[in-house]
């Protein structure tokens, strides 16, 4: 039965004018996007996010404008029947210094991908300058991109 897969995504940029990714490595797939994940049955899509970025950066972030919410069809890339929907909201950090990054995408360690079915994530800046719908891998990403790029 195909269900409907809501996921909440959050743009942080900092004082420097860069966006967060996180360049993931799922299941045997090399994938950049936006941090953020899965809401999940009795949560409010904002504590959605505060919860995602808790988990995956560490940061206690403060959830911001509304900035887009999918208005297109779009099958899940790791379940081929489940329809994604997802709502992207602007968030601030008091202090972004305390990510963890890389400078080189999917800057992995070998025993994070040594699992070819296990999951591990790095995070990255990216200019807004430099900042273009390829430097993210889902769609619905590259679509925020486009439109981050845009309104700019």
């Amino acid at each position: 039965m195909a269900l409907f897969n809501v996921r909440v995504y959050g743009l942080l940029i900092d004082q420097y004018n860069r966006l967060l990714v996180t360049d993931e490595f799922i299941r045997g797939s090399y994938i950049t996007k936006l941090p953020g994940g899965g809401l999940e049955i009795g949560e409010g899509t904002r504590d959605c996010l505060k919860r995602e970025f808790q988990e995956e950066t560490g940061l206690d972030v403060t959830v911001g404008a509304h900035f887009y919410t999918t208005d297109f069809f779009q099958i899940s890339a790791f379940n081929h029947r489940d329809q994604i929907i997802s709502i992207y909201y602007y968030v601030h950090a008091a202090n972004t210094a305390q990510i963890v990054t890389t400078d080189i995408p999917f800057n992995f360690r070998p025993e994070q991908i040594a699992d070819p079915q296990g999951e591990s994530e790095v995070f990255r800046w990216i200019p807004l300058e430099d900042l273009t719908p390829a430097s993210v891998t889902l769609p619905i990403d590259k679509v925020v991109i486009q439109l981050l790029k845009d309104n700019a």
